[in-house]
């Protein structure tokens, strides 16, 4: 990563370096110049401590993978991500239309559900990011300032990670299924905003705003298709 591109985690000031190096394999933490603490502590930290601290939503942690490591895997994480909601609605799906015949599975994989459910996750993914990445350019133009789209969508597909919680909660089905899936969507939803924060620096007003702006599209065009597929079903119906 080129210089003066990091940031220190506590205070958000530019760094030019997190470490440095001297002889015999010794590294000394860059000490921040605003406000004396160490730039970024995570990097002697094992990768399991700086997960958790991301799961719990510290906004040092998120400020560490975005600003201050080289993870590029937000697209395949996103695919993985839309594959683990599209099971969940397939899984969903197979649920209401149980049948009694012992290759009905095997069957209904070969079929092509699975892929319009993925199409349609897709989209709604996209409709949310359309949304938020639209009120944050609307609230930093009103600012007199520009908006760098990459950064934020980055941090959008890295901060969906909590949607693979969904496939350990359809294989262990219980109850409090449904319960479970309004939390994941709870949490994915807060880190998303965590995210917007940190690379905005903007304030959690903003963050929530843009996020649930973003929902509120994603749950009108999804509504919206939904509407369309009931009435092409009962136009069918009455040919």
């Amino acid at each position: 990563m080129a210089p003066g591109l990091f940031k220190c985690i506590e205070c958000n000031e530019d760094a030019n370096e997190l470490h440095r190096d001297y002889s015999n394999a010794i590294l000394k933490i860059t000490i921040c110049s605003s406000c004396k603490k160490p730039v970024d502590k995570y990097i002697e930290y094992d990768p399991v401590i700086v997960l958790i601290d991301a799961t719990l939503c510290k906004i040092q942690a998120f400020r560490h993978i975005l600003f201050n490591t080289e993870i590029n895997i937000h697209w395949k994480l996103c695919v993985f991500c839309l594959l683990c909601e599209a099971y969940l609605r397939w899984s969903l799906l197979q649920g209401s239309q149980a049948s009694s015949d012992p290759a009905d599975i095997i069957r209904y994989t070969k079929e092509w559900e699975f892929y319009c459910l993925f199409a349609l996750a897709a989209l709604e993914l996209a409709v949310f990011c359309i949304g938020v990445l639209f009120i944050l350019w609307m609230a930093q133009r009103c600012c007199g300032s520009s908006l760098e789209f990459a950064p934020l969508l980055k941090a959008l597909l890295l901060s969906s990670y909590g949607k693979v919680l969904l496939i350990p909660a359809v294989i262990w089905e219980h109850d409090f299924s449904p319960l479970c899936f309004s939390l994941i969507r709870l949490f994915v939803l807060t880190s998303n905003s965590q995210a917007i924060r940190v690379i905005l620096n903007c304030s959690r007003r903003l963050s929530l705003l843009a996020v649930c702006g973003g929902l509120l599209l994603e749950t009108w065009v999804a509504q919206a298709l939904k509407t369309l597929q009931v009435c092409s079903q009962d136009y069918l119906s009455m040919l």
